[in-house]
């Protein structure tokens, strides 16, 4: 069995300390490739020290998170502009709009989300998208920039069964963390029907730890428990999980 944690950021600092016992343990449960979005300028070359360590495993994505846009956007931006001219990445990400902790920047987040998209399409790349409190928002962007060549993914999707269904009608996949085990987040109820070839695993590690680990370090490993969720839902065994969603991650992102 092959499973693919499609959005992990294992070059976190809360990884320093044991790395290597993570990777293995990420192995022993069948998740032998991560893929790695980047934040900001300032985890560039944490994120590169870790896909230099394990270039068989792990694939580096480019852009700036939500959470990092402020005034200072243009010289962010640039960074992302020019890492991206280097061709050494498999996607845009992570990128898109976060309104749950702060709205200050709300104009300038659309723009670098829009821009980056654009740069997105120039180079026939997915986008890995950040969505809180903003699906509004994010689909209204999505929508401009849809032109039938935007492909992408809105990870660790939360919302409800129209919003799902407004992400595959809009070209994205969906991709499904430690939140599908949450017993009252509707995330299963969501995804019900939609088809298994628009869905990704991933954990988002350190953030989001499916249960019964919730509330603590989530890790590569646990995609196995998200797979294992998501075959109770769709009624499907472990092993077609994991066949379908490696194949869908793989197509995405051209692995």
């Amino acid at each position: 069995m092959q499973l693919i944690d499609s959005h992990t950021h294992i070059y976190s600092s809360k990884f320093e300390d044991d790395l290597a016992e993570v990777m293995e343990r990420a192995a022993q449960n069948g998740v032998q490739r991560l893929l790695l979005p980047n934040i900001d300028s300032t985890t560039t070359q944490k994120m590169w020290k870790v896909v230099n360590a394990y270039s068989e495993r792990c694939f580096p994505m480019m852009g700036i998170h939500p959470c990092s846009v402020n005034e200072n956007i243009s010289t962010e931006l640039k960074h992302v502009e020019d890492e991206l001219a280097t061709g050494r990445y498999i996607a845009v990400g992570e990128i898109g709009i976060d309104l749950f902790w702060d709205k200050t920047y709300i104009k300038e987040q659309i723009a670098a989300f829009e821009q980056q998209m654009e740069w997105a399409k120039q180079l026939s790349l997915p986008v890995a998208i950040h969505c809180r409190d903003s699906f509004d928002e994010i689909f209204a962007s999505v929508e401009k920039a849809q032109n039938g060549n935007l492909k992408g993914v809105l990870h660790c999707f939360t919302g409800n069964e129209e919003q799902a269904q407004k992400c595959i009608e809009l070209g994205l996949h969906i991709g499904l963390g430690g939140v599908l085990t949450f017993k009252n987040s509707g995330v299963a109820e969501a995804i019900k029907d939609i088809p298994m070839e628009k869905i990704l695993l991933e954990t988002d590690s350190p953030y989001l730890a499916p249960t019964p680990y919730r509330g603590k370090r989530n890790e590569s490993s646990y995609t196995k428990l998200v797979a294992e969720k998501l075959a109770e839902v769709k009624e499907l065994s472990l092993e077609e999980i994991a066949a379908i969603t490696t194949a869908n991650t793989e197509r995405l992102f051209n692995l």
